[in-house]
């Protein structure tokens, strides 16, 4: 079992690891854009379709790394108080109740905008630079999907507390 654990948080970390690179060519593109804006006087078509896909790939893909790396919000006035037990079981129930179905509904919802997007060859229509989207769609699809598979081993890990095969961490 820890076997296939340690596969699939791999298999959702490694993207989120990857797209933190994208950081940089977003960071080169937009500086650029003022440049070219401000020095120029000639602003580039390409650098605002750029900047939201690039943003939106880091954000979307990051979801599933920031939920194996425990770095997502949590509210939590009350649920560091609990036992760890405790706090297994609110998780297991948010998982099965909320993320894993938002995850699978987004990601079958995502996939049929893909394929229609790729059928009729939609364009963005937001600038001149007008790229095609079914690229952006398919990076959310697999977003939601990535989250969804981390979503699921973190549900195993709840159920392993929840049983005592996976020890009590310190509160």
């Amino acid at each position: 079992m820890q076997a296939l654990i340690r596969l699939l948080d791999r298999i959702s970390w490694t993207p989120g690891a990857l797209v933190a690179w994208l950081l940089i060519p977003l960071i080169a593109a937009s500086s650029y854009e003022v440049f070219s804006r401000y020095v120029l006087g000639e602003p580039t078509f390409w650098a605002f379709e750029i900047g939201y896909m690039v943003m939106g790939t880091h954000f979307l893909i990051g979801m599933a790394y920031a939920l194996h790396s425990d770095a997502h919000v949590r509210v939590d006035l009350f649920y560091a108080r609990l036992p760890y037990k405790a706090r297994a079981l609110i998780d297991a129930f948010t998982y099965v109740c909320l993320l894993l179905p938002l995850c699978v509904w987004l990601t079958i919802g995502f996939w049929h905008k893909v394929v229609a997007a790729y059928a009729s060859h939609e364009r963005s229509g937001m600038s001149a630079f007008n790229p095609v989207i079914w690229p952006y769609r398919l990076v959310m699809c697999a977003a939601f999907a990535l989250l969804g598979l981390q979503a699921l081993v973190q549900l195993i890990r709840c159920y392993q507390v929840l049983t005592g095969a996976l020890p009590d961490k310190k509160q």
